[in-house]
């Protein structure tokens, strides 16, 4: 459970990390992202969650 809670530490600091540096660039991200296509969007999250989950396996495995 503990690992969870580190887990979601770090991605908060690293979300914050990139709202503190780029705060630019992070909002026409988010505007290009309105315009993508469900699909796109869809395909990108699936995408990192399995590198992610991948990443996860090998350090833990």
């Amino acid at each position: 459970m503990s690992d969870l809670v580190v887990a979601i530490g770090l991605v908060l600091v690293i979300e914050g990390v990139v709202y503190a540096a780029f705060p630019g660039g992070l909002k026409r991200m988010m505007e290009s992202a309105l315009t993508m296509p469900d699909a796109t969007l869809r395909a990108g999250g699936l995408v990192a969650a399995a590198t992610g989950l991948l990443i996860v396996w090998l350090v833990r495995g």
